[in-house]
């Protein structure tokens, strides 16, 4: 009977873990967390594997592969058509980043697991370079605080300069967002994300159709969220639907500057599954 008590325990302890690797940063206020990018991928496997070499966890989640990190999930679709033409810079959304706890630690363990990997500017050793096969840009900056190896950290829009006020005031608006600086640059703090801003000397193209498709914050009620934005005067780019597979509720809008979003509210997801 101790056997098979011990060996429970050790199941039960494995399924906590492994549901534990799903969870994002907890809600804001306004019932708002990072949620995803969603990657229009040429090639899903490639990127799979760069993902899960820089210490990413597959999860299960319909046939589209999900990656999670803390913080964050990656949606990786195969590209249709059009979808998927062109990186991240040159659209609103120049890069997204990931901190780490030693930037050349990981970088060498990556490069060991097959990642390429470009250097920091102007020699900088607590910052690189993660490129995606399809263009996505990735910064790696360094926290050697931080209690994990490696967690979502920013989303770096690109604007003309006088639209950089009001994309702050907007995001800090929308998703209960706490403004501020960062090196003297306006940002705003969502949990499990921070939304930088940076100028740009035109404007940038729309995210929808280019590699970063879109990115997603989860919501804790979406009939409430949703209530609040349209009476901010934010129209949705479709009406709320439920995924019949995931059980997810999601809408997407797009930001006044081309930026396209998903409002989603998570269904529970699977354990971490086999690579």
């Amino acid at each position: 009977m101790k056997t098979n008590m011990f060996v429970a325990l050790l199941l039960a302890t494995a399924l906590t873990a492994s549901t534990a690797v799903a969870q994002p940063a907890p809600f804001n206020t306004a019932g708002v967390t990072m949620g995803h990018w969603h990657l229009a991928s040429k090639d899903v496997e490639a990127n799979k594997k760069l993902f899960l070499g820089m210490g990413g966890k597959l999860l299960m989640s319909g046939g589209n592969p999900l990656i999670m990190f803390p913080g964050l999930y990656i949606n990786l679709s195969l590209r249709t058509g059009k979808a998927g033409d062109g990186g991240s810079q040159g659209s609103v959304v120049n890069h997204v980043g990931f901190i780490v706890d030693n930037v050349q630690q990981r970088v060498a363990q990556w490069k060991a697991a097959g990642v390429k990997v470009l250097p920091g500017g102007k020699g900088r050793v607590d910052q690189a370079f993660v490129e995606t096969p399809d263009g996505l840009r990735m910064e790696i900056l360094e926290d050697k605080t931080q209690g994990v190896a490696i967690r979502n950290e920013h989303v770096h829009l690109s604007l003309p300069d006088a639209e950089i006020p009001k994309a702050q005031a907007w995001y800090a608006k929308t998703f209960g967002g706490k403004a501020g600086a960062r090196n003297n640059a306006p940002v705003v703090d969502i949990p499990g994300v921070q939304i930088r801003f940076a100028k740009a000397d035109a404007k940038q193209a729309a995210t929808q159709g280019r590699v970063l498709d879109h990115i997603g914050f989860d919501v804790k009620d979406h009939a409430s969220f949703v209530k609040k934005i349209e009476a901010e005067g934010i129209k949705l780019d479709e009406p709320p639907r439920t995924n019949p597979q995931g059980g997810n509720t999601v809408t997407y809008i797009t930001d006044p500057w081309g930026t396209r979003i998903e409002i989603v509210q998570r269904a529970p997801l699977g354990l971490e599954a086999r690579k």
